[in-house]
């Protein structure tokens, strides 16, 4: 099965390349037709905003480390994040959390801690789309291209109750969550959690995560309404509709564990959302934009990171206790080995 996967998912990947181009081809009359104009402001406000929601991200993760036991400075995890960033383009869902478990490593964070906070930073960021968008869809009822004739209707209430579930289960039962996570740690025969995991503190990390993705789609509004001119009305008519849907649609693309970081499957998403609120040319346009403009943007973080992150000669890697040392008798100091906290003050 993971044979067949290995080979699916690049022939997955092309042929929604493929499909992309073609569809674009077919806009082609179309896109031609619009007026097309950069605004540097528009640009510049979307690029902050993108560096603002990266900024929560790191920020995010290091409370997860922080609540199973360990510690990261700030600078290392921005380091680790951004470099490990650019993996998840490589066909295969393993190899950024890879990435993230060995860099984490050097610096003196037992794997099994890392690959939690990894899955718990997912599993967050998954739930806290759901009050978006609840949000979304009562305010708007905008459901796009899927809206049965006459409406959602009776279908609406069970549809917003779903997505606010799972975050009050995430919230309100946080011995629930410890509890799974142990049990799957034991079955990898690795030690339990001494984790922390008090309501608000998850509360506090679910709302950050939120808050994130309203950053997120920000930056895809700013992209959007840099790209062609818009009267002020416009931009406000259209503004929540890009900000919200643009969460959504991400994740949609990141369930979608086939294709490396949702390539297609979250554009067309945001097509299906927002080709009923706005030109379905542009939409196509700006959901290809916001795609290349994230991968450049995380294409220079992470030469950035990997230019400041360089090790000076002679410098030796950190050494771990062993994997089945228990946490009592390993060398701690706030989470970390003593070892890993000698190398912070020498970073």
């Amino acid at each position: 099965m993971r044979k067949l996967l290995r080979w699916l998912q690049p022939i997955l990947a092309i042929a929604a390349a493929i499909f992309i181009i073609l569809f674009v081809v077919q806009q082609a009359p179309a896109l031609r037709g619009m007026e097309w104009r950069l605004h540097p402001g528009w640009l510049a406000l979307s690029a902050l905003l993108m560096l603002a929601s990266w900024a929560v991200e790191i920020g995010v993760w290091r409370a997860l480390l922080k609540m199973l036991g360990a510690r990261l400075p700030y600078l290392p995890a921005a380091r680790i994040w951004f470099i490990s960033a650019i993996v998840r383009y490589i066909p295969g869902n393993i190899w950024q959390p890879l990435s993230i478990t060995l860099a984490a490593q050097e610096r003196g964070i037992r794997p099994e801690l890392t690959v939690t906070s990894v899955l718990l930073y997912q599993l967050i960021n998954l739930v806290s789309v759901g009050p978006l968008a609840a949000a979304y869809l009562w305010a708007t009822g905008n459901w796009g291209l899927l809206a049965p004739q006459g409406g959602p209707g009776a279908a609406t209430l069970p549809l917003l109750l779903a997505l606010l579930l799972p975050i009050v289960l995430l919230v309100a039962l946080p011995r629930l969550l410890v509890a799974g996570l142990d049990w799957l740690l034991v079955r990898a025969k690795r030690l339990p959690l001494q984790a922390d995991f008090g309501r608000g503190r998850l509360l506090l990390v679910t709302t950050a995560a939120a808050g994130n993705w309203l950053l997120w789609g920000a930056s895809f509004a700013a992209l959007t309404f840099g790209m062609t001119p818009f009267a002020a009305e416009e931009m406000a008519r259209l503004a929540p509709h890009l900000v919200l849907a643009y969460p959504i649609a991400y994740e949609v693309g990141f369930l979608s564990i086939i294709l490396p970081s949702g390539f297609g499957v979250r554009e067309g998403a945001l097509y299906v959302l927002l080709a009923t609120v706005m030109a379905g040319p542009l939409v196509t346009v700006a959901a290809l934009a916001m795609r290349l403009w994230t991968l450049a943007g995380e294409v220079i973080m992470a030469l950035l990171a990997a230019w400041l992150g360089r090790k000076p000669a002679g410098a030796r890697p950190v050494a771990l206790p062993a994997s089945g040392t228990p946490l009592s008798s390993a060398p701690l100091s706030g989470g970390l080995p003593a070892v890993a906290l000698d190398e912070e003050r020498s970073a």
